[in-house]
């Protein structure tokens, strides 16, 4: 939901950061690295109890997430490997959150609500799993009432008032399982309207592949007509 409303004011946001950390020598690749240690760091406080202390590294580790993607662009950089990566080191970033929380269950609390996140995170498994897919077949599965940016929220509001936290996390079970079914019908209805065999999904994939190429050859065309400029100027 956030993601679909505030991601173009966002990235307008942190574009001039962007520009910032293209000075830096930083690729997306090694901000993306780093969320994810911050996120291992959050995920053992979390587990040892240290909730305040895991909320704020849970946030330190959204910031390196928020700005790779604006580092790619002012870079030229985007590629298909940084935009895997990075969803990739996100779910294992979301797993690690979860089950630090579980862990802190198990050892504070009755040893049975460590499924709680843990049912979290596997419905959130599906989530992904049905975008994948669905992108896979030419389809839109974007959307939905908790999505990653609203699951992070809520672990973060119950990481800063630990007495809501366990509230705070069957809400987002029930929300997330809503997600899915969200999904499920918006797939389930393109689907249903114009059906997509395999030759259709290829060649959509082919024109993918091909505005890619297209994107990254004028980036490039750009990048030298721009070195080439300043070569001129200083000769």
């Amino acid at each position: 939901m956030f993601d679909g409303k505030f991601r173009a004011p966002v990235d307008k946001a942190v574009k001039p950061l962007g520009n910032g950390l293209r000075k830096t020598g930083l690729t997306p690749d090694h901000l993306t690295a780093i969320g994810l240690l911050v996120a291992i760091g959050a995920a053992v406080a979390i587990g040892f109890g240290q909730l305040r202390l895991g909320l704020l590294l849970v946030v330190l580790a959204a910031l390196p997430d928020l700005l790779d993607g604006a580092l790619a662009k002012a870079s030229g950089s985007s590629s298909q490997r940084g935009a895997f990566f990075d969803s990739t080191i996100d779910r294992f970033a979301d797993a690690l959150l979860f089950g630090g929380v579980a862990w802190h269950f198990a050892s504070t609390e009755d040893p049975h609500l460590a499924l709680l996140p843990f049912a979290v995170m596997a419905l959130s498994s599906v989530i992904s799993y049905m975008r994948a897919k669905a992108e896979s077949l030419g389809l839109d599965a974007k959307g939905g009432l908790m999505e990653r940016a609203e699951r992070i929220i809520a672990l973060c509001l119950g990481l800063l008032f630990p007495l809501l936290l366990i509230p705070i996390l069957w809400i987002t079970l029930g929300l997330t399982l809503i997600t899915a079914v969200q999904r499920f019908v918006k797939v389930w209805k393109q689907a249903a309207v114009a059906p997509v065999t395999a030759e259709r999904i290829e060649l959509r994939r082919s024109r993918r592949q091909s505005r890619r190429v297209v994107r990254t050859e004028r980036r490039r065309t750009r990048i030298t007509r721009a070195t080439g400029r300043q070569s001129f100027r200083r000769d």
